[in-house]
């Protein structure tokens, strides 16, 4: 007979407050969950983490590192604090770089009122970039015949690699180059529209936190995202209920 399986629960404190979390369950996961704000851009429920905006960074009595909230899984004893002047320094600093290192003008974006990366320096309290723009010559790919894919918006999350590979199972994209150099390309870094392995789900332009991926023929008001179908989709991916 197989045994029942068991969830071992971890207590914990974040920002003073004991909580109490499952031996999977990770720092942001827990957080979110009891309605604290821990910032991100690639984090996206229903796929895989991979910590690679480091906004979600918390700090860990015990360890003079930063930790990733997304990657890091909840310990006995542990105490997390996700609120500070160093946090909120770095986190800020995060943000200037990402928008320094592409071309992010708000007020000409398609996101314009819809983007997680400009919501995110509102809420920071970012005012002005604080480090030179490098001003990148970067392509706009309007070769699909229903979405468009500007790499000046783009800022390297992979959640539509994420999205593609894991729910809808294309795997259409992929990320080539490093540093300054990385793009998002489809298929064998070829044009979006030409792109054998392309479903037109659309699902990549829905969980794009920023102008990046967009539909074609749609107002600025238009632009809101929808994606509450993820949860959803990865529990029947997985054949669960």
């Amino acid at each position: 007979m197989k045994r029942p399986f068991k969830t071992r629960v971890k207590t914990l404190t974040i920002d003073g407050m004991a909580v109490g979390a499952r031996e999977d369950e990770t720092i942001l996961e827990l957080a979110q969950a009891n309605g604290i704000f821990i910032p991100t851009l690639c984090h996206l429920e229903g796929v895989h983490d991979i910590g690679a905006c480091r906004l979600c960074l918390v700090e860990v009595k015990g360890t003079s590192k930063l930790l990733p909230a997304c990657m890091t899984y909840a310990e006995e004893g542990m105490e997390v604090i996700t609120d500070s002047e160093r946090l909120l320094t770095y986190r800020r600093q995060v943000l200037d770089l990402l928008f320094s290192e592409r071309n992010h003008v708000c007020a000409v974006c398609v996101s314009n009122g819809h983007c997680e990366l400009q919501w995110l320096a509102q809420k920071l309290g970012i005012s002005h970039v604080g480090v030179p723009y490098l001003y990148p010559q970067l392509a706009v790919d309007a070769s699909h015949s229903f979405y468009v894919l500007d790499h000046n918006r783009c800022i390297l999350c992979t959640r539509c690699v994420r999205v593609c590979d894991e729910i809808e199972g294309a795997h259409t994209w992929d990320v080539m180059g490093r540093g300054v150099e990385c793009r998002v390309i489809s298929d064998l870094n070829q044009p979006w529209g030409t792109a054998d392995s392309c479903t037109r789900c659309g699902k990549c332009v829905q969980v794009c936190p920023t102008g990046a991926l967009f539909s074609k023929g749609k107002a600025v008001a238009e632009m809101t995202k929808k994606r509450e179908f993820l949860p959803y989709l990865q529990l029947m991916r997985e054949g669960r209920k």
